[in-house]
């Protein structure tokens, strides 16, 4: 497959994709562009903090929030790549995005979500080996290791997005303008515009999607099987309830992550409705990103003490 050239293959003149708009009207236009802009500061507020916490204090850097602070980091490049043009499709007349450029929206968002799911997996084998093997945990979680584990996910995750986006876009989309239901180049909606047989292409979608989000999602659940059975065994109260904490917040965000992507990109084509999946794509494109640094802040003792102290610290300074 000679990848350089494929957004440009079975093309017979210059494709170009526009955005259904959400609402005409001007007063819900304005709402939801004050909104979405909202969500997005928060979650760009939300996830830098968690990063910079994690950075900045010593007793925070173990394998857990080293996963922490990763995720985060791919919370804000993946909204990052929707919401600016999101934002900027809000108002006025449908603004069109090229061929290569919605071939280039999907590639970073399937990566950087499929690495998302990857790396969640990884966190619950974290948590895993911290509670099943407590004495073996800095043994098993070296830094290499945990390296390792974030470059594999990124690296699995590109390899398949690569290929799948390649895939969609050897196929041929007839007419100039086409418009997408959807606010961003996601890969049904683009499957749906194109003008040939996607059979094989839905079937090539199926197998990433159960790579992406069924096989991980066994993972964790396999990994919480034996967590859930340890902690059980934990005599302490006390000790139960901060193990049963620590993974709860984990497990939260992994439901609402995998459940929403299955709903897009595992239920038959006959099942779903362009207008649900837009609808869904919002929870995963600013809730989870969102909850991400609420859940692991809120319920978090060790992170809202580093921010306690950092904030208390900057107070200290600034006061003459």
């Amino acid at each position: 497959m000679v990848l350089p050239n494929f957004i440009h293959l079975n093309q017979s003149g210059p494709t170009e994709f526009v955005f259904r708009m959400f609402t005409s009207s001007p007063r819900m236009q304005a709402l939801l562009f004050l909104l979405f802009l909202l969500l997005y500061v928060m979650i760009l507020c939300g996830n830098t903090a968690i990063i910079w916490v994690v950075c900045t204090h010593t007793f925070l850097r173990t394998p857990m929030y080293f996963f922490l602070s990763n995720l985060s980091f791919l919370e804000i490049c993946y909204t990052t790549t929707v919401v600016p043009l999101m934002l900027s499709n809000i108002f006025g007349a449908q603004k069109p995005i090229p061929l290569a450029g919605c071939g280039a929206q999907m590639f970073f968002f399937v990566t950087l979500g499929s690495t998302d799911c990857f790396l969640l997996a990884v966190m619950a084998y974290d948590r895993h080996v911290a509670i099943c093997h407590p004495l073996h945990y800095t043994l098993i979680m070296t830094q290499k290791l945990c390296t390792q584990m974030v470059v594999g996910s990124l690296g699995l995750a590109l390899f398949l997005c690569l290929q799948l986006t390649a895939l969609i876009f050897t196929l041929p989309f007839c007419g100039h303008h086409q418009e997408i239901n959807h606010f961003l180049c996601d890969v049904p909606p683009v499957l749906r515009l194109a003008c040939a047989d996607t059979q094989v292409h839905q079937a090539v979608l199926y197998v990433v999607g159960i790579l992406v989000l069924t096989v991980p999602f066994l993972l964790i659940c396999i990994s919480y099987v034996f967590i859930t059975t340890t902690i059980l065994r934990i005599r302490s109260a006390e000790g139960r309830r901060r193990a049963f904490s620590t993974c709860s917040s984990h497990l939260t965000v992994v439901l609402l992550q995998y459940g929403c992507c299955s709903l897009v990109y595992l239920r038959p084509r006959s099942s779903t409705s362009e207008d649900e999946d837009r609808q869904i794509a919002l929870v995963y494109t600013f809730v989870t990103p969102l909850l991400n640094p609420l859940i692991y802040t809120l319920r978090n003792k060790d992170v809202k003490d580093a921010l306690k102290k950092s904030m208390s610290s900057k107070a200290a300074s600034e006061t003459p």
